[in-house]
Formats: structure tokens, C-alpha cells, sequence
């Protein structure tokens, strides 16, 4: 791809997911609905999705902040229910899948449309959890759905490339089949666990945040590729190193951390965006393969493995819901926030997405010399459920989540929570500084002593201001205007600083340094909107 096409792919990406954030609808949709249109203006060149970019390239970021941000405990207490999704259900609805559209489609070898199971079997990782937020799930729902994304990719392209060699008639049996998944499974894991500690031990030894980034920014790509090299799954090795990674992230200096989150926000809002409307620019390139099949007759099959996919999930995910329930009181005990919403939450969040659409892209046009049985059409049916899926689930997602009022996240609950974890920490703070402060070799003016406890104190007092009322006038917490209030005495020294620039009274250089200690002391007083 030239880079002018690319850069006006990424700049158009941007500009339509930031005017998305917006509107009340999720921006995967309007990306995949923008892609749909410009598609069809003149001068919009054509994006073809190569596999070779999207699967090494693309893939292991957008997996890599997916598995930071996850919690390691909220996925190892919910271990039971994302094993069975993100392994079960994919092997499942590559049987079922394929099985009916072996019987839709006339002359589709049972090969081929098992191909087409695998392709489409994993529901998005990011499509599914961005919209779930939004519409506020139960945490314990949404940790699912995240879980899920993060293991089932592997899963299926194990199981794409297990059909893949049946179709081509290399051979693979169940026993073969099995080894396969197992030795990729378990491979990609291997690789993950061995790299997870050295590269945590790298970081914590880096002192340079330039250093520290780069080597994070490298770290997904290099753990896929490792554990590709070796015949593993590399998505499973990318989840586990992050997975570490982020449950280990407060070994790590706080320089780092801001300059980190900041970093992998930019990458991955410019990958999402740039990923979801890519998928809606493919239409073109999908229709013009369709070759013998009708358009009628292709949206026929379409709506019909639309359905089957849709189908297929619900008849996994109760069964998967309940039995494990009746059959052991355990697993009753553990889970009694089960209820009927659950299944139907997330039996419908099943939106496939992009990796999708790169494993088909994937299959090889011919086969020992002969065509691979209706490539063009397996393409047309991947194209057409991931768009269905992200159009009608999408939409409706939030719809149905509102008419079943879920209980949303408890506010004061975590407020209280968080102001008693404030707590704990001031007083250990508070006893510390004492026995500091006892030593001679620490001794500090009475003022500066003074300063740091009221640091503490405000800190600890911020949290629980948030659980009173605000004020009267302008319905902030004490907190809330004190932050206020800093930030404006910040500005009236930044403009100062910006005045004597301009009058030369110091250069650019001091300049900078000023306006740097000003961001530090304006990131500490003031939380940004919507943290909390």
C-alpha cells in the first residue's frame, strides 16, 4: 500500500471515531458504516485486507492493551465460564457452523464450509467489551466477554488451519487435529510464561521512560513472533506476557506508567479505528468475487449463516450456563450472581470483527494446483456475518441491556470502597513519615513537615468528601473546587511564564522546564473527567 492511501486511512479513521465519541452510538459501528460509504466515493482507492499485516502486525497490540487492562484475578475467578467460550464454544460453532452451510450451499465441500466455521467462529476482541462499557454491563459480565476475546482468536485460527489441511487434502484427522491444538495451546503458553518474566525484569531494571516505552511498544510483536517461530499460538503468548505485565505494573516507575498509558491510548484508538473501518471498506473487493453466485442467491446463504452463527452461540451458552450449575454445588457457590440475564447478555454479544475477515483473506486462492472450493463466496459469507453482527448486535446490545436493568456499577459502593483503601494507605503513609522524620538525617523545617501531612490529609479527606454533599451553589465536592482552583492558579503562572518568553525575559529552553514542572503539579491536582 502506498503511504498516501495509508495516511488518508488513518487520518479518516481518527477524524470518524473521534466525531463518534460524540454520539450516543459506539464507534465500531459508525467506523464500519463510514467504510461502507466511502467505499463507493470516487477517488477513495481500494483497501484490500492483506493477512501477512493484520495477523503479525495489527493483532498483537490490539491484544496487548485488551489483556493490560484486564484484570488477572476477575479472569482466574472466572476461569470456567471464558475456558468454555473462548475454546467450546469456537470449536463448537466451527462444527455447527460449517455442518449447516455444508447443507445450505449447494456443492460446498463439508471441508470448506468447515473452513468457513473456524473463520467466523471467534467473536471480536475489542467490538464486543468497547460496547458492553459503554452500555454499562455487571463487571462480572464484561470480565467474561474480555476473557473470551483474548483466547478464542487462538482457538480458532488452530481450527481454520486444522480444516485448511483437510481441504487441501494434507491430511488431518481428529488425533492429528487434536495434537495440533494441543501443541499450539500449550506452546503459545510456554512461550508466554517463559518470556514474561525477563521482559517484567527488563522493565523494572530500565530507568529511562524513552527506553522503558520503546521496549513496551515492542514487547507484543516480539512475543507473537516468538511463539509463532516455534509452531505455538502467538495470540496466547501475547495475552499471557500481558496479562503479567499488567498485574505486575506497580513494580514499575510512575514516570513510566503515565508516559505508558498515555502511549498505548494513541495506539490503540489508531488501530481500532483504522481496524473497524477497514472492515466496511472491504465491501468492493468482496462483491467483485462473488463470480457465478447471484446476488440474490449469495444474500439467500448470507441470512442463513447469519442466522446459524447467531443460533449456534445461544444453544452453547445456556447449556454451558446451567449444567456445570445443576451438576456441582461449587460452582453454584462460587457464581450466585448467575441469573437469566447472563446467558442471553452474552449469547448475544457475539460480534465478529476483523481477524474474521484476515483468516479468510488468508485461505490460498488454489490448492495443488486447483482453486480452493468457493473461496470467493466463503469471503462474501465472513464479510456479511461480521458486518451483520457488528450491525444488528451492535445496535441492539445497548437496547436490550436497558430493557433488562441490569444492575449497573454500584458508585457509592466503589466510592466507599476506594476512600477505605485511601485510608489504610494515609495512616501506613502518615506512620512512615514519623519514623522518618525521627532520624536526624531527615529532619525537615517544621513548615515542610506540616506541607506533607496536609498532602496526606487532603488525599485522604478528597475520597470520602465525594460520599457528602457538594456545594449548594455549584454542586462540586471540596475536592472537585479545590482542583478547580489549582488549575486556574496554574494557568494565571502559565500565562506568565508565556508573557516573559514573548518579551525575552527568558528563552524557550527555561520556557519549557517552567511549563513541565507546571503539567506534573496540574496532573497531580486535577483528575481528568470521567476517572473517576
Amino acid at each position: 500500500m502506498d503511504v498516501v492511501p495509508l495516511l488518508m486511512l488513518v487520518a479518516g479513521s481518527a477524524a470518524v471515531a473521534g466525531a463518534a465519541r460524540r454520539t450516543p452510538v459506539s464507534a465500531p459501528l459508525v467506523l464500519v458504516a463510514a467504510g461502507l460509504g466511502a467505499s463507493y466515493l470516487p477517488g477513495v482507492p481500494e483497501y484490500a485486507l492483506d493477512p501477512h499485516v493484520v495477523l503479525p502486525l495489527l493483532l498483537p497490540p490490539l491484544l496487548h492493551t485488551a489483556a493490560l487492562d484486564s484484570s488477572y484475578l476477575d479472569l482466574r475467578a472466572n476461569i470456567r465460564p471464558v475456558a468454555l467460550l473462548s475454546v467450546g464454544y469456537v470449536l463448537f460453532a466451527t462444527v455447527a457452523v460449517g455442518w449447516f452451510a455444508c447443507l445450505v450451499v449447494p456443492d460446498l465441500p463439508l471441508s470448506a464450509a468447515l473452513v468457513l466455521g473456524a473463520v467466523i467462529a471467534p467473536p471480536d476482541a475489542v467490538a464486543a467489551t468497547a460496547i458492553a462499557r459503554r452500555a454499562g454491563l455487571p463487571g462480572r459480565i464484561t470480565t467474561i466477554l474480555q476473557g473470551e476475546s483474548l483466547v478464542n482468536d487462538a482457538t480458532a485460527i488452530t481450527a481454520y488451519k486444522v480444516a485448511l489441511a483437510a481441504t487441501v487434502g494434507a491430511g488431518a484427522g481428529w488425533t492429528e487435529g487434536l495434537a495440533e491444538f494441543a501443541v499450539a495451546a500449550f506452546g503459545g503458553v510456554g512461550v508466554g510464561l517463559v518470556l514474561m518474566v525477563p521482559l517484567h525484569w527488563l522493565r523494572t531494571r530500565l530507568r529511562d521512560p524513552l527506553l522503558q516505552n520503546t521496549l513496551s511498544l515492542l514487547i507484543p510483536f516480539t512475543a507473537y513472533a516468538a511463539a509463532e517461530q516455534a509452531g505455538a499460538s502467538g495470540v496466547l503468548a501475547v495475552v499471557v506476557v500481558a496479562l503479567h505485565l499488567g498485574h505486575h505494573s506497580w513494580q514499575v516507575d510512575f514516570a513510566t506508567r503515565l508516559q505508558e498509558a498515555a502511549v498505548w491510548r494513541v495506539v490503540a484508538f489508531v488501530l481500532e479505528s483504522t481496524v473497524f473501518a477497514l472492515i466496511g471498506l472491504q465491501l468492493p473487493v468482496v462483491l467483485r468475487g462473488l463470480g457465478a453466485y447471484s446476488g440474490t442467491e449469495a444474500a439467500r446463504y448470507a441470512v442463513a449463516v447469519f442466522l446459524a452463527v447467531v443460533v449456534a452461540r445461544f444453544i452453547w451458552v445456556y447449556p454451558a450456563t446451567y449444567v456445570p450449575r445443576w451438576l456441582s454445588a461449587t460452582v453454584r457457590a462460587r457464581e450466585p450472581d448467575t441469573d437469566r440475564s447472563t446467558p442471553l447478555i452474552v449469547g448475544w454479544a457475539g460480534m465478529r470483527g476483523v481477524v474474521s475477515l484476515a483468516i479468510a483473506f488468508s485461505i490460498p486462492v488454489t490448492t495443488d494446483g486447483e482453486e480452493f472450493p468457493a473461496r470467493n463466496l466463503v469471503l462474501f459469507l465472513t464479510f456479511t456475518t461480521v458486518l451483520g453482527t457488528l450491525v444488528v448486535q451492535g445496535l441492539t446490545l445497548p437496547v436490550l441491556i436497558r430493557a433488562l436493568r441490569l444492575p449497573g456499577r454500584d458508585a457509592r459502593a466503589a466510592t466507599l470502597a476506594e476512600a477505605q483503601a485511601q485510608n489504610e494507605a494515609s495512616r501506613a503513609a502518615e506512620r512512615r513519615l514519623d519514623e522518618l522524620l525521627a532520624d536526624e538525617r531527615n529532619a525537615l523545617p517544621p513548615v515542610l513537615a506540616d506541607r506533607l501531612r496536609t498532602v496526606l490529609e487532603r488525599r485522604r479527606n478528597a475520597v470520602w468528601e465525594r460520599l457528602g454533599g457538594g456545594n449548594p451553589l455549584t454542586g462540586e465536592s471540596v475536592d472537585d473546587t479545590y482542583r478547580r482552583l489549582a488549575r486556574e492558579m496554574i494557568d494565571a503562572e502559565r500565562t506568565v511564564f508565556v508573557d516573559l518568553r514573548n518579551a525575552r525575559r527568558i528563552d524557550d529552553e527555561m520556557l519549557r522546564t517552567l511549563l513541565h514542572r507546571l503539567d506534573l503539579e496540574e496532573a497531580a491536582a486535577y483528575r481528568e473527567e470521567g476517572a473517576d
